[in-house]
Order: C-alpha cells, then structure tokens, then sequence
C-alpha cells in the first residue's frame, strides 16, 4: 500500500492521494485514482511534475511570473481579505503576509514579525536546508563494511529511513532501496571470499542525542504520527500496514535484524542468531562489502512536503546538520535549518526550530519568513529548491490539501492553490501559492496559534476561505 502512494506522488500525474490524521496534519497517503475531476475553471497551476529532475526550475511547477500582469494594490487587497482574517475561527492571534512572488513586494503584512507556531509550514524551511545543504541529487547510503574482525561485518546507518524489508523499487521514494537487495549483494561478496559465516553488527552513530523531541505529544510515536529519529529504518519504523500504525521504539536496531535474516536467506550462517545483532562502530577505512542509495534529496523532499512526513522531516534536517559540520542531534539539526535559511541572504529574526518537522510545539516561525522563502523559491535564481515548489500539495488534487476546497466558498481554488499546512492542537497555517484572477503569481502565509479548543477544522476552512478570496481579488 505505501509503496503504491510512493510512486503515485513521484509520477508525472498528479495523483489523488487521501492522508492526514486527527489533530495533525503530519500523516501520509493512501493511494487513489488519478485524478478524472474536470479542470477547475480558474486559472491552475500546471500538474506537479515527478521529482526525479534533481534540479528543477520552478516554473516548470509554478505559472510563470509574467510581469505585465497587473500587480494588486495592497490597500484594497488588505480591505477586501480583511473580513477573512477576522473570522472568529481563527482565533484572536493571527499573522498573515502576501507578496508579489516576481518582486518580493509586500502587498500585505498583517503580523508577519511576530513568532508564531506555525505546525507543519515548518517543512518549508527544512526542505530548502535539505536542499542547499545536500544538493538535491545527494542520496543516502546504507552500507555493509568490514568489521574488527573477519568473523563481523557492519551494517553502517547513512539517512535512510524509507528502506524496504525486500526488494528496492527503483520508481519509489518510499522503499527505493530495499535491504533484501543489499543482502544479496552482501552474501554474494562473502561466500565469493569463503566468510560464510559471520556476525552482524550495527553503526547507527550518525545521530546522537534523543530520539524523541520534548516538543512532542506524549502520544505521538505511540499514534504513529512519528519515528524515534534514528539514521536508518525500514519504513520508518512502521510495526504495521498503514500510515499512522505504531512505530518501533528503536527503528534502526530492528532494520538491522531485518537484515540479518535476510543474510541469512541468501545463504550466509549469521552468528548470534534470534535477534543477536548488537551495536559496534564501524572501524575508519573499513573495505565496503556492499551499498545501496535511498531516492535522492529532491524527490525525498518532494515526497515529505506531499504527504507532511514528520519522521522524514526529522531526518533530513538531521542530515543537514551533519552536512555542515554540526552533531546529529534535535538542536544542531533546528541550528543547522535556520543557518541555511539565513546563508540564503534571508532576514530569520524571531525563527527559532524545535525539530524540521513542525510537531515540536517551541517551534516559532514569523510569516514573514515563510513568504520571503516561497518568494525565493519562485523566483528561479535557486534552481535547486525547485522541489520544494513540486512537493507543496495542490488544493482538492493531492496531499494534505486532497480533502479540502470542496466547499462552496473555496471550491473556485481547487487545482489553482498549491501550499503547505500545518495543525496542530490549536494551531492551524497554510503557506504557498496562487496565481490571481488577473495573473498575478501571489505568495501567501497565513498563520493561527490560538484556534479554540476542537476548533482545527474551522479554521482550516477559513483559510481556505482567505486563499480563495486572494485568487479572486485582482483588487485594483
């Protein structure tokens, strides 16, 4: 089933794909149809395409930034979405910005230096770290080296955590690499040499500290909305079909039984059976016995925006900590996101991350910084963080936003929206695009964190409500 909705949000269709979960909306996919819903009568976006172009242009996602279309008056844009913004369902704390996405020019800034929780809008932010820090064609490496003696061998951990038990699919993100593969291709190396018998030991040191946030609710590893972070999984760590089933308490040790039984499949007598494999560093210079490479950054990027992967969220930014010299621990990845956002010439006062997934509920983020990032990203000087254009979901057609715009107020921006969301318990954004009525490419936050108690899916709907206003305002 994930390997279905894997490949159905990496194909050059876009997908109908059904996901979320209560009170979050950090949960995954379900595969679907294609899409046969009639084109929406506004102006769309053009069909997100696969992210297996390491480094797209954004406008090959985002309608071209055309400068002879005519550019909203801010004043009678802030009148005619101030209703919007005031509608109780929001709450009484609530930032919203608007830019022109060609100039970057404010066209409303309602809030927009105040830090708000901003849920899963975070992603954003993570996957263009992701992106400048990894390059969007780098790949994760799960590898067997040679141990401290000829009887070991080292399963060494590199970042992937949407490893599958069997056979890698090469047209999937989810389960690209599979530890079947890299057990057959480890027992072939070893026999050919006469080990054919060996233990199997486990270097999952790239990530240090806690596995889990303080930032989390007590529940949410339970519930299956998270991973204990760890740099190597099978996917993610998941104990069951389905995306919100409960998760291994420790991913990478159960991956590396996996693997041990798969080893022992092909053929090679694995030591301490039953569960023996134990954790030893691999030792500096070991000869590699075998590899295989997880999807690349980009199409992982465009996957974990889609389907608002927390584990995966957590997981890259980890690895952009790494990748610049930091540890591999919840605070240098939060450090190491921010860094990057700021490297890009951006103004991050008031940022400050608990974790690149959004679920840790410190996280403060000004909308503000959230449209001078899309705003970057549009612009096409960056051409490497074209994924993160790819990856946001399109309103009513896939991801997070498959379910929404299907009411008679926001139905008009269906397929023409393309934004992240965010929810958490009392927190609801939406951040992205929309070219308006008039053909002006518009980026939009918009960001509560006092929404009343139950009151997730109101507010949800009010700004649906306020990106279909934008998309009919021209407001000259």
């Amino acid at each position: 089933m994930r390997k279905a909705a894997t490949a159905a949000v990496t194909a050059a269709t876009v997908l109908v794909l059904a996901g979320g979960y209560a009170g979050l909306d950090a949960g995954g996919v379900v595969p679907g149809p294609l899409t046969t819903t009639p084109a929406p009568t506004a102006p769309a976006l053009p069909t997100a395409p696969a992210a297996t172009r390491p480094a797209q242009d954004p406008q090959a996602v985002l309608p071209a930034l055309d400068p002879d279309a005519p550019r909203p008056d801010p004043a009678v844009l802030g009148g005619d979405l101030a209703p919007f913004l005031g509608d109780p369902a929001l709450g009484a704390e609530v930032s919203a910005s608007v830019r022109d996405a060609l100039t970057g020019d404010d066209l409303l800034s309602d809030g927009v230096d105040v830090p708000r929780t901003p849920a899963s809008v975070t992603k954003v932010l993570t996957a263009v770290a992701a992106l400048r820090a990894l390059g969007p064609t780098s790949r994760a490496a799960t590898t067997v080296v040679d141990g401290a003696t000829p009887d070991e061998v080292v399963l060494l951990a590199g970042g992937d955590v949407l490893l599958g038990a069997g056979a890698g699919n090469p047209d999937a993100v989810d389960g690209h690499a599979g530890l079947d593969d890299l057990a057959a291709a480890t027992a072939t190396k070893l026999l050919a040499a006469g080990r054919t018998a060996v233990a199997v030991r486990l270097d999952d040191s790239a990530f240090s500290g806690p596995t889990t946030s303080p930032g989390w609710g007590s529940g949410d590893v339970a519930a299956g909305f998270v991973a204990p972070i760890a740099p190597l999984a099978v996917d993610e760590g998941r104990l069951a079909a389905g995306e919100t089933a409960p998760r291994d308490p420790d991913p990478a040790l159960a991956a590396a039984r996996t693997f041990a039984a798969a080893l022992a499949a092909h053929g090679v007598q694995v030591l301490d059976p039953g569960g023996g494999v134990v954790r030893a560093s691999a030792v500096p210079g070991a000869a590699t016995i075998a590899s295989v490479r997880s999807a690349t950054t980009a199409e992982q990027v465009e996957f974990m925006l889609t389907t608002s992967d927390n584990t995966l969220a957590e997981v890259l930014a980890r690895r952009v900590a790494l990748a610049t010299d930091r540890q591999g621990t919840f605070d240098d990845a939060s450090r190491a996101v921010v860094d990057q956002i700021a490297a890009l010439g951006l103004d991050v006062s008031g940022t400050a991350l608990q974790g690149g997934s959004g679920l840790g509920r410190d996280t403060r983020i000004p909308a503000r910084v959230v449209t001078d990032v899309l705003v970057l990203v549009a612009a096409g000087k960056h051409p490497e963080l074209g994924s993160v254009a790819a990856g946001l979901p399109v309103a009513g057609v896939s991801g997070t936003l498959l379910d929404r715009y299907d009411q008679p107020d926001s139905a008009a921006a269906a397929g023409v929206v393309r934004a992240k969301t965010g929810t958490l318990t009392g927190v609801s954004s939406l951040a992205g695009y929309v070219r308006d009525t008039d053909g002006r490419l518009l980026a939009f936050a918009v960001m509560s964190d006092s929404v009343a108690p139950g009151g997730s899916a109101s507010a949800r709907r009010a700004q649906d409500r306020f990106a279909t206003a934008l998309l009919a305002c021209g407001c000259r």
